[in-house]
């Protein structure tokens, strides 16, 4: 993989550009009640993304100047998923229905793993190695979903809502990638990540929103041969990292949560 440009990213960065979307054909097409359930999910992991970002204010990452700038246009980028996946859905007629309680109010669980990740962060100097490879598996996950999404849902209109995000999230996952790439060639990092990763690992969302809710997201975006391809590309792709040759994340997780499989427990 080639270095990451940064300063271009930057430079490119911004809202996401909804130019010639036209809402009034939204409900033109049949959109599945699994795919609105996906897309709620979806949006409002989306708009999560200001919480995560708050725990991460509290640990060394934010004093690497590269990885504070790309964090800054990442939220920013994400913010604006939110907000386009909110737009659809209510030209679909399926409103984003208001929060439970205040946005950006932490769940126990949630301030929980971030000051567990604060108290990781002053222990360990090699903490970004972590963050960087946690960051590229969601992102990975996050992308996977997305285009099983455009293939599974099969509405025009989200389709090219879905590439536009995409987008995003490829370069998301590249940056990320690259770091994990780079600071997982110490063996240290590589194996405090790999023990962290293969006990503390679940896909975006675990322990946020309807329990149960993300293991049938999963089973409508991954069912079938496709989607059993797109989860080994994943898991593929990860096991190419330092020290990661041989770790089994989502076929693993799909076995013990989505696929009716009753061994395990969720890492998260």
């Amino acid at each position: 993989m080639t270095t990451f440009d940064l300063d271009g990213w930057v430079a490119r960065s911004g809202a996401l550009d909804l130019t010639g979307i036209d809402w009034t054909e939204v409900p033109r097409h049949p959109l599945p009640a699994q795919a609105v359930r996906t897309l709620l999910y979806m949006q409002d992991i989306e708009s999560h993304t200001i919480v995560y970002l708050r725990s991460l204010l509290a640990t060394r990452a934010i004093d690497d100047p590269e990885v504070s700038t790309f964090l800054a246009c990442w939220l920013y980028e994400e913010t604006f998923h939110g907000i386009a996946l909110a737009r659809f859905l209510e030209a679909a007629g399926h409103a984003v229905p208001p929060r439970p309680k205040p946005h950006g109010q932490e769940s126990l669980s949630q301030w929980l793993e971030a000051r567990a990740t604060a108290l990781l962060s002053r222990a360990w100097g090699n903490f970004c190695a972590v963050h960087m490879t946690w960051g590229a598996i969601n992102e990975l996950t996050t992308l996977t979903g997305y285009l099983r999404l455009k293939t599974v849902a099969g509405h025009p209109v989200l389709s090219d809502l879905l590439e536009r995000i995409m987008r995003d999230e490829s370069r998301h996952f590249f940056f990320y990638y690259r770091q994990a790439e780079e600071r997982l060639r110490r063996p240290a990092a590589a194996g405090v990540a790999r023990f962290l990763v293969d006990h503390f690992w679940g896909p975006v969302g675990s322990g946020v929103g309807v329990p149960g809710e993300l293991e049938l997201m999963a089973k409508y975006l991954f069912d079938g041969e496709e989607g059993q391809i797109a989860i080994r590309k994943v898991d593929e792709t990860i096991r190419r990292l330092p020290g990661f040759a041989t770790v089994q994340l989502l076929e693993t997780w799909m076995s013990r949560h989505a696929n009716g499989g009753r061994n395990g427990h969720s890492h998260r």
